[in-house]
C-alpha cells in the first residue's frame, strides 16, 4: 500500500473453446517505460470488469470453472473473505470464500437467459466489514449451436400463372434461428430446394421461389409440392437444417381454344314442336376453367329466324331453340352452322391460334298427322228469325295439310249448342237451322264447329267459332212497344144530372211496373198500352192488372178493378190462334247439369243402401247361457267349519302316506267318477321299484309323473285346471322316517305309551297315539 491509495489485482480466467485466459481489470493504463508498479496504479476506489464468459449447454460432471476474483488487500492469510450477490448467485454461480473462484453449478441456456448481472465484494472475515468497495460484473452465456432453423409460417401455398416466364417470383420463404447471430455462424441460414427441381428454385440468401422452367402448363399438371431447407452454419458441414414444404398451383389462363368435339350433328324434331321449346344442345370442349372456359354461340347458315342459340351458364353449352313453327310440307330439313367462340380472349395469347370453333347441325324435321285447317275463317253469320226448319245459313270448308289430303268430317260442339238449333253437313259443312229461332229470347248463338279427319288415328281435330245473330222481324200481335192492346170503359149506376165523367189511372203500387201503362182517353175511355215487346207464352200466358177508375160526383166516388190480360199465339198477320192452355215440349236431351245431378242421386241412394245391408249383418245375437253348461266354473262356497284335530273324518289320512307304501289306485275326491278309471295299476309292490332305492330327483319326478298320468286317463277329471294336493315325505334319512303318518296303514310296533310321562304338553299326543287300553285310536 501506498499513502491512501489501494491496489487491486484482478485475474479473469475466461474459458474459451478449452482454454484459460487471464486479463486484468479493464481501467487499465496504458504500457509505458515505467515499471509494473505505475501500470497497476489505479486512481478510482471502485472495481471495474471486464465480462466473464461461460459456455452454454456444459454437460460436464464437475462445476464449470467461470473466472476468478482477487484482491491486493488479500494476504494469503485467510482474512479476507469473498462474497458473490446477484441473479443466480448461490443457485447458479458459486465462489471460493477463500480463493475467489467462481463456477457455474447448473446447466446455462442462452435462449433462456443471455447474461447474468453479478456482484463481488471482499470483506474482512472477522468483521465482515468491507476491505474493498461493491463492484458489479456481468456473466455472459456464449452460445453454441444447439438449434435449428424453423419456418413460422410454413408450409405455404403459391400460385403462379401458367405459361410464366423463366425466373418469375412465386414466393418467399423465411426461416428462423433461435441461436445467436451476433457470435459466430450459428444463426446464419441458407436455403436450399430439395424437391421441386427443375420445375422451380429458391434463392440461398432470401428464400424467393422463382421458376426454373418457362411456359409450365396447368392443363398437363396444374400443382407442385416443394420442400425447401433451411440450415444453418452458413451450410456448412455440422449445421443444423430445418425443412418445410411449399405447394404451388399454376393459375389458370385463357390459352385453349374451344374445340367442338364432332363436326357434324344430328337431330329429328317433330313438326308439331311448340315454339320455345329445346331442339338439341352442343358443346365445344374447352380446357381452360372458370371465366376463361365461358362461351358465345351463335348460328351462321340455314337457321336465323326458325332457330335460336343461347348458352347455358351453369354447363356452357349451347341450347339450340325454336323460334317459329315448323312445317314439315314446307321444309323437312334445317342445316344449321354453330360456331362457339371464348368470350373472355387473352391478347397475350392471340399467337396461338383462332379461339373459335365451328360445327354443323342437321335438323330433320318429322311429319305429324296435323289437324285439318279451315280455308276461310268464318266469325259470324246471318240469319233472320223467321227462317223456317233446315235453312242454311252459311258454310265452313277446312282441308287436311298432310300429304295424304284426307277428307274432312265436320260436326257441332255440342255444349256450344245444348238445345240443337243448328245442324251442319258432315261432308259438305252446311250449317242450317234445325229449330225456330226467336231473336226475342236469344239473339246471338256462339257456335263451335269441328273438323277431323275422317281416316286419322288418333282423330285430329281443328275448332272454327261462329258468331250466328238472329235478324229481328216484327214480331206478332203484342209484340212492338206502345201498341194499344185493349180500350177499356166504366159504367155507374147513379144518373147524375151533367152525365157521367170517368177518370182512369194505375194505383202507385203498380205504376211503375215494366209491362204495361194505362192512357186516359177523356172520353170515359182508357187504354191499355204495351211499354215493352216480345211477349211469350213460355214465359207468362197471364198478365193481371189493377185499374183504378173515379167518377165526377160529389163527393167524388172511386173503385179498383182487375183487368186480365192473356197472352196468345198469332200467326204473322196478328191475328190470334189460340190463347188456351198449350203443351211445350222441351228440347230433346238433357243437359249436362241435369244429367250429373241424376246421376249423384242415384249413387246416394245406392251408397244408403249398402250402409243398411251392412249395419244389419253387423247386429250380433244376444247371447244365450247355455243350459248345459258346466256349473263346477262357477264357484261355490262352503261356510262350514272343519272340527280340529279330533276330526279325522273329513279327510283321509291314508292320502299322507310314505311313498314306501304301495299306492292303490284311486280316483279323484273333488267329483265323482261316472265310469271306473282306465289306467291300469300294478297289482303288487314287485312289479315296480321302491321310491326309497331312486335317487331324490328321479323320486320326485316319477312321483309327479304318476300323478299327471292318474290325472290325464281319467275321464271323470274335468278338464280345468285344479288343484292336487302332493304331501309325501322325501327319501334318504338313514332314520327313514320320523312321521307317524304312516302308522296308520302299517303294522308299526312303536309304543308311544312314554308320551304320557312327558308332561301336560304332550297330552293330545300321548292320547292319539298312546295304548293304554291296548289298542290305538285309529284302530
Amino acid at each position: 500500500w501506498k499513502k491512501s491509495e489501494r491496489h487491486l489485482n484482478v485475474f479473469l480466467l475466461i474459458s474459451v473453446s478449452g482454454a484459460f485466459v487471464s486479463s486484468g481489470a479493464q481501467n487499465q493504463a496504458p504500457h509505458s517505460a515505467e515499471g509494473p508498479s505505475e501500470l497497476l496504479r489505479r486512481h478510482k476506489r471502485s472495481w471495474v470488469w471486464n465480462q466473464f464468459f461461460v459456455l452454454e449447454e456444459y454437460t460436464g460432471e464437475e462445476p464449470l470453472y467461470v473466472g476468478k476474483l482477487h484482491s491486493d488487500m488479500d494476504k494469503g492469510d485467510g482474512k479476507v473473505k469473498y462474497v458473490l450477490s446477484g441473479q443466480g448467485a448461490t443457485s447458479i454461480f458459486t465462489i471460493d470464500e477463500s480463493t475467489g473462484d467462481i463456477h457455474a453449478t447448473k446447466r446455462l441456456d442462452r435462449e433462456e437467459q443471455a447474461y447474468y448481472t453479478l456482484q463481488a465484494r471482499a470483506v474482512d472475515r472477522k468483521t465482515e466489514i468491507p476491505v474493498e468497495p461493491i463492484s458489479e460484473f456481468v456473466v455472459k452465456v456464449q452460445d453454441i449451436n444447439d438449434n435449428e432453423p424453423k419456418f413460422m409460417d410454413g408450409p405455404y401455398m403459391a400460385g403462379v400463372p401458367e405459361m410464366s416466364a423463366l425466373g418469375t417470383t412465386v414466393v418467399q420463404v423465411a426461416a428462423t434461428d433461435a441461436d445467436d447471430p451476433t457470435y459466430g455462424n450459428s444463426a446464419r441460414v441458407v436455403y436450399s430446394i430439395i424437391s421441386g427441381q427443375p420445375y422451380f428454385s429458391v434463392d440461398p440468401k432470401t428464400g424467393v421461389i422463382r421458376t426454373a422452367l418457362p411456359n409450365m402448363d396447368r392443363e398437363m399438371k396444374d400443382q407442385y409440392v416443394l420442400v425447401i431447407q433451411a440450415k444453418d452454419m452458413v451450410g456448412q458441414m455440422g449445421g443444423l437444417s430445418g425443412t418445410t414444404s411449399v405447394t404451388v398451383t399454376l393459375t389458370d389462363v385463357n390459352d385453349n381454344p374451344p374445340r367442338f368435339s364432332r363436326k357434324n350433328y344430328q337431330y329429328t324434331v317433330l313438326e308439331s314442336l311448340p315454339v320455345a321449346s329445346v331442339v338439341a344442345r352442343v358443346k365445344a370442349a374447352d380446357a381452360d376453367i372458370g371465366s376463361n372456359a365461358e362461351m358465345e354461340y351463335q348460328i351462321m347458315e340455314d337457321g336465323p329466324g326458325v332457330f335460336n342459340i343461347t348458352t347455358d351458364e351453369d354447363t356452357q353449352e349451347g341450347v339450340i331453340i325454336l323460334q317459329k313453327p315448323l312445317d314439315f310440307e314446307t321444309k323437312n330439313s334445317y342445316n344449321l352452322r354453330i360456331e362457339a367462340t371464348n368470350r373472355n380472349i387473352d391478347p397475350a395469347f392471340v399467337h396461338l391460334g383462332s379461339f373459335s370453333d365451328t360445327t354443323f347441325v342437321k335438323v330433320t324435321v318429322e311429319d305429324v298427322n296435323e289437324p285439318p285447317v279451315f280455308t276461310t275463317q268464318l266469325s259470324k253469320m246471318v240469319v233472320p228469325e223467321d227462317a223456317s226448319v233446315g235453312s242454311p245459313i252459311g258454310r265452313v270448308s277446312a282441308h287436311d295439310p298432310d300429304s295424304s289430303n284426307s277428307p274432312v268430317r265436320y260436326s257441332i260442339d255440342r255444349n256450344t249448342d245444348l238445345e240443337r238449333f243448328f245442324n251442319v253437313d258432315a261432308l259438305s259443312g252446311f250449317i242450317s237451322t234445325a229449330k225456330p229461332l226467336d231473336r226475342e229470347v236469344n239473339s246471338v248463338h256462339n257456335l263451335t264447329i269441328l273438323a277431323m279427319e275422317s281416316q286419322a288415328q288418333p282423330v285430329s281435330v281443328v275448332v272454327c267459332s261462329l258468331c250466328s245473330t238472329v235478324q229481328s222481324i216484327i214480331d206478332f200481335v203484342w209484340s212492338c212497344v206502345a201498341q194499344v192492346i185493349q180500350t177499356i170503359s166504366a159504367v155507374d149506376k147513379d144518373e147524375p144530372p151533367s152525365g157521367h165523367q170517368f177518370y182512369f189511372a194505375l194505383p202507385a203500387s203498380v205504376a211503375g211496373n215494366s209491362n204495361f201503362t194505362l192512357r186516359d182517353n177523356k172520353d170515359n175511355t182508357a187504354s191499355i198500352v204495351t211499354k215493352r215487346g216480345g211477349f211469350r207464352r213460355r214465359e207468362q200466358v197471364l198478365y193481371r192488372l189493377p185499374v183504378l177508375i173515379v167518377d165526377s160526383g160529389s163527393p167524388a166516388l172511386s173503385s179498383t178493378n182487375t183487368l186480365s190480360v192473356s197472352v196468345c199465339d198469332c200467326d204473322s198477320d196478328g191475328v190470334a190462334q189460340s190463347c188456351g192452355a198449350v203443351a211445350y215440349t222441351l228440347p230433346a236431351g238433357l243437359s249436362t247439369g241435369a244429367l250429373v245431378a241424376i246421376l249423384g242421386c242415384i249413387i246416394t241412394l245406392l251408397v244408403m243402401v249398402l250402409l243398411i245391408v251392412s249395419m244389419h249383418r253387423r247386429k250380433k245375437e244376444p247371447l244365450i247361457l247355455e243350459e248345459e253348461r258346466d256349473v263346477r266354473e262357477n264357484i261355490v262356497r262352503y261356510d262350514d267349519e272343519g272340527g280340529g284335530e279330533e276330526d279325522t273324518e273329513a279327510f283321509d289320512m291314508v292320502a299322507l302316506r310314505n311313498l314306501n307304501i304301495i299306492r292303490d289306485p284311486k280316483v279323484r275326491r273333488d267329483v265323482t267318477p261316472d265310469t271306473p278309471t282306465f289306467f291300469p295299476y300294478p297289482t303288487s309292490s314287485s312289479s315296480r321299484p321302491v321310491y326309497k332305492t331312486l335317487p331324490d330327483n328321479v323320486v320326485f319326478r316319477e312321483f309327479i309323473w304318476d300323478r299327471l298320468k292318474d290325472a290325464d286317463v281319467d275321464p271323470s277329471a274335468p278338464p280345468y285346471d285344479s288343484l292336487q294336493t302332493y304331501a309325501f315325505e322325501g327319501s334318504g334319512s338313514v332314520a327313514e322316517s320320523l312321521s307317524s303318518l304312516e302308522s296308520l296303514s302299517t303294522d308299526s310296533e312303536q309304543n308311544y305309551d312314554y308320551l304320557s310321562n312327558w308332561g301336560p304338553r304332550f297330552k293330545k299326543l300321548a292320547d292319539l297315539y298312546g295304548n293304554s287300553d291296548g289298542n290305538s285310536v285309529f284302530s
